[in-house]
């Protein structure tokens, strides 16, 4: 272990193997801290917090505060769960869940830039990159593969879909890009391939998005068509998560000049 003089680390504290802990930075002692990790300069680690193995933390991160939630109580049993492989990078926040027992969840290999900001209960997947300065409030899921543009906000209990492409602000949806304010432009069909998807799969998930946002049926009217055709696997996996949005909705389909 690499434990700099000036860092302040409890005694009750659990520090792995072939860890780097920088500068002025303080472990609190309900913190967990796996093999291989780096944690820069003046992060803080409090409360609940355990972190797999070979993550990077940032200077000046904050993983385990109280939620920005006026119900909690300093009380509470929650915490913060982080995987293995994630970039944490500078002056990111992290807050811990605020219900009785709940947890702050990032998966593996997941990027989070400068300055993002995840709230209580934010459940991040794998292989999910989070662009500077985004926000996402209490409750946000953001799945796998999928790609947040810097400056994003997200209200809380969102769902950002499987290898969504979001630029800009609070806007996601399902194999989509979003752009704007609340806005499905298109499909996200490099993102789809990149990811190895098959010509048919893709032709699958394009037929499930013409017959949501281009067929002139109305939500409900979509959903009981799709019922009755037959696509594929991701197709359905397209529709599964339009009946799961509820009365949260989904982003409307706005048509936009490509140049």
């Amino acid at each position: 272990m690499k434990i700099h003089s000036t860092a302040i680390v409890d005694p009750g504290a659990k520090i792995g193997s072939d860890v780097e802990i920088g500068p002025y930075s303080v472990v609190g002692p309900h913190v967990v801290v796996g093999d291989r990790n780096i944690v820069q300069s003046h992060v803080v680690l409090e409360g609940s917090v355990t972190l797999g193995s070979g993550n990077f933390v940032g200077h000046g991160t904050v993983i385990g505060s109280f939620p920005q939630d006026l119900s909690f109580s300093a009380d509470r049993k929650t915490r913060v769960e982080i995987g293995n492989d994630n970039v944490i990078r500078e002056y990111c926040t992290i807050h811990r869940g605020s219900p009785e027992g709940s947890a702050t969840t990032i998966g593996d290999n997941n990027f989070l830039m400068v300055g993002v900001h995840l709230g209580h209960n934010c459940e991040i997947a794998t292989n999910v990159i989070i662009a500077n300065n985004c926000l996402l409030a209490g409750h946000v899921r953001v799945d796998d593969q999928a790609f947040v543009g810097g400056g994003s906000t997200f209200h809380q209990n969102m769902r950002v879909g499987r290898l969504v492409m979001v630029q800009g602000s609070s806007a996601f949806g399902k194999f989509v890009m979003a752009a704007e304010r609340n806005s499905v432009v298109g499909l996200n069909v490099i993102g789809l391939r990149r990811a190895g998807f098959s010509t048919q799969d893709r032709d699958d998930i394009k037929a499930a998005f013409k017959l949501l946002y281009l067929s002139g049926l109305n939500l409900s009217q979509a959903i009981e068509k799709a019922a009755t055709m037959s696509l594929g696997v991701f197709g359905r996996e397209f529709f599964d998560f339009v009946e799961s949005a509820k009365k949260r909705g989904i982003c409307p389909y706005r048509e936009v000049e490509h140049r």
